[in-house]
């Protein structure tokens, strides 16, 4: 037995390493790298916190792969997420792991940039705000504007502090009341163009209360 194995022992060697050079050499073949910029996300975002800022948007990625399979990979057949779970109010730096990076089958992670992203968090508040409705234009010939109110009157907002502390009110979008000759309702949005808030109040509404000129009531 011992003499089979010993029996030509250094040609046996010598064809283990060409079947291995074969090997690596067949399986890199078509290899290749490509750089992708890939939307960095953000998950478990710890309740009652909200990010303000964060140093990258997206991240630069090396990736290997076939030839074939890399042509066809778009950022978005990546995902880059960080996770915020243990996330607390003020600037905080977090590094990004290769585990924190899915790929497609078959292709590897090269280099990553940056590798650490900076992210500034604020306490979430909430406020309540009255509602100012807008209403544009002229009533029909010989008719006005008696009345306009708003069901709710007011509603609740949140984001973070500097934000909610601007806002004492949120306006309705336009509500055109040009030809009209009697009472109406219409629901509305609200206008949060410029303030960084949300709301759950979708839209609210808006009654204009529209007379003959000269009536009393």
């Amino acid at each position: 037995m011992k003499k089979m194995v010993h029996e030509n022992f250094g040609l046996k060697v010598t064809a283990v390493f060409l079947s291995i050079v074969l090997w690596v050499f067949v399986t890199s073949r078509g290899q290749s790298e490509i750089s992708l910029d890939v939307p960095l996300e953000f998950t478990d975002i710890p309740p009652g916190l909200e990010i303000v800022s964060h140093s990258a948007k997206v991240i630069s990625l090396n990736v290997r792969g076939q030839e074939r399979l890399l042509k066809n990979i778009k950022p978005a057949d990546i995902r880059v997420s960080l996770d915020l779970s243990k996330a607390k109010k003020g600037e905080s730096t977090y590094y990004i792991h290769r585990e924190d990076i899915r790929l497609p089958h078959a292709v590897t992670l090269g280099n990553l940039n940056p590798s650490n992203v900076k992210v500034t968090t604020e306490e979430t508040v909430r406020k309540t705000v009255r509602v100012i409705p807008i209403v544009t234009g002229e009533p029909g010939k010989g008719a006005m504007v008696r009345s306009v109110s708003v069901t709710p009157p007011s509603v609740e907002i949140e984001g973070i502090r500097p934000e909610i502390a601007r806002i004492s009110a949120l306006k309705t979008e336009p509500l055109d009341v040009t030809g009209m000759n009697e009472t109406f309702s219409q629901d509305l949005k609200l206008d949060l163009a410029g303030h960084v808030v949300r709301t759950k109040t979708a839209a609210v509404t808006v009654q204009v209360v529209i007379e003959a000129r000269g009536k009393r009531k």
